[in-house]
């Protein structure tokens, strides 16, 4: 496809009702982010039940927007209560609520804002550079490679994201991977799990899980602790941009942090904020003023985050594989509105990874003038009590996944998924694993199936090949490591030299 061609296609998306669609969402995303209890991944989950009154590329354009407005939107409670409004901006509350309290809000919200514009735009720069270059990589997979990438994707998620154990971050893929096997086998036509049930025929709808699992558990979380808000004052002091821009060097490394974190499977904006925030520590001269209102650490915070956006959508785009929660979700919204992920998109849509790149651009651009904006009158809705505010979001769950196929089953599904997501959060078991083993499981299982029979059942193909040699050597090398078996035969060594000195 020609650069002209590229050119008309992005333009052809880019009419006014797209633009006032993607201004709606990142407003709309501002306000979830900012309250804290109302996640990205669910507010996500929630639109796409209304967005069949759009076409495909307008309800897409829609969600991104949203996405960017929920990342961003954290850092806003962050700042003027010390609660962030998403996890993502967790990192942020450590300096960005001590400046505000010292009487420097304004100073705070403009900086996180900034961080925030030059976290997205250096994602969106990376999104538009490697997307065609990995897609044009995963042209060479076979059934082998992709089912080792899938499994990698659950695996290494599980790792990352289980705080106590490895293993309790696996066991909740593999959850995922089991509730992505009811249904009808798509290679053998089989019932499984369906327990003759006509309902179950046809899977489990993957967003009414989501609303459910992320949902309902904080609906009950949020009233069991309902607390007092400080909520910290807003002075109307400008910050210049010069004060923003001396911190470049810790923008283009938070950004580099955020964007290889966010390419990972299934980590997220949150790691990548703590990662980034431990490294600009670290590298640091005044290391002492992180904690207590660090202009720096809010930057490097509030830049990788956001730049995780667009590390999170490169792997969705490229190989259907998502690098976050909230890109999990997305990648539901994307197949029911008839856009397939994956290294076959650009022959499908040849100019839509351009196009979401303008819809992401656009949604910055709003982003850029919202969030200052919304500031004020967030303080006063920030101290909304969760008594009024969790019934309103109970219900809108229901409305959310009855409104996607009009089934009453839909709603008894997200109470069921709710069950499971609070037992996940007693137990410390990370949801993360859960959603992309969910989102992955159609990838992992008829590949490896479609594997074995071009194989005759051999084994070998998923070792004969490079690229499934490399993957099959990552997977074990990162279970025995998580298992601890380096670090034995490690300090077994250790203990002989000593023996022998």
């Amino acid at each position: 496809m020609s650069f002209e061609q590229i050119v008309l296609e992005v333009l052809k998306t880019l009419t006014l009702e797209f633009i006032l669609l993607i201004a709606a969402a990142t407003f709309i995303g501002l306000i979830i982010g900012a309250l804290p209890g109302l996640t990205t991944t669910m507010g996500i989950a929630l639109l796409t039940g209304i967005t069949f009154k759009f076409s495909g590329h307008a309800a897409i354009a829609l969600l991104l927007g949203l996405y960017v407005g929920g990342v961003s939107g954290g850092s806003l409670s962050a700042v003027m209560i010390g609660i962030p409004g998403t996890a993502a901006n967790a990192a942020s509350v450590l300096d960005g609520f001590p400046l505000a309290m010292a009487g420097k809000g304004a100073k705070a919200i403009t900086v996180s804002r900034s961080a925030s514009i030059m976290g997205t735009l250096f994602g969106i720069l990376c999104l538009a550079f490697f997307t065609p270059i990995l897609s044009d990589l995963a042209l060479k997979f076979t059934s082998a490679e992709f089912f080792l990438i899938g499994l990698f994707g659950v695996l290494i998620s599980g790792t990352m994201t289980g705080a106590d154990l490895p293993m309790k971050g696996w066991i909740s893929g593999f959850v995922g991977l089991t509730i992505a096997l009811i249904g009808i086998d798509e290679l053998t036509a089989y019932h499984r799990f369906t327990f003759d049930s006509p309902q179950l025929t046809s899977g489990l709808p993957f967003i009414p899980i989501m609303i459910g699992f992320f949902g309902i558990p904080q609906v009950i979380e949020s009233l069991s602790s309902e607390q007092d808000v400080l909520v910290a004052k807003l002075d109307r002091a400008k910050t210049k941009l010069s004060e923003i821009l001396q911190h470049w060097k810790v923008a283009l490394r938070s950004g580099l942090i955020g964007v290889g974190i966010g390419v990972i499977p299934g980590i997220g904006e949150d790691v990548a904020a703590w990662v980034s925030y431990g490294v600009a520590k670290k590298a640091s001269k005044h290391p002492e003023e992180y904690g207590k209102g660090s202009i720096e650490g809010l930057v490097a915070a509030e830049t990788a985050d956001n730049s995780c956006i667009g590390g999170a959508i490169i792997p969705l785009l490229s190989l259907g594989i998502p690098g976050s929660p909230p890109a999990a979700v997305l990648l539901g919204a994307f197949l029911i509105h008839g856009v397939r992920p994956g290294p076959m998109l650009s022959f499908e849509f040849p100019a839509f990874v351009y196009q979401a790149v303008s819809w992401l651009l656009v949604a910055t651009l709003f982003m850029r003038f919202m969030a200052l904006w919304l500031a004020r009158p967030m303080q006063k809705i920030l101290t909304i009590k969760n008594a009024v505010l969790m019934p309103i979001v109970t219900v809108l769950c229901a409305i959310g996944a009855y409104s996607l196929d009009i089934r009453y089953i839909d709603i008894v599904l997200v109470f069921f998924a709710g069950i499971l997501g609070i037992l996940f959060r007693k137990g410390k078991y990370p949801p993360a694993p859960l959603v992309l083993g969910i989102v992955l499981g159609p990838l992992v299982d008829v590949n490896l199936r479609r594997a074995l029979k071009a194989s005759n059942g051999d084994i070998s193909i998923f070792f004969t090949r490079p690229i499934a040699l490399v993957l099959v050597v990552s997977i074990i090398v990162l279970i025995l490591a998580q298992l601890g078996v380096f670090e034995a035969i490690t300090s077994k060594f250790r203990r002989m030299r000593q023996s022998t000195i």
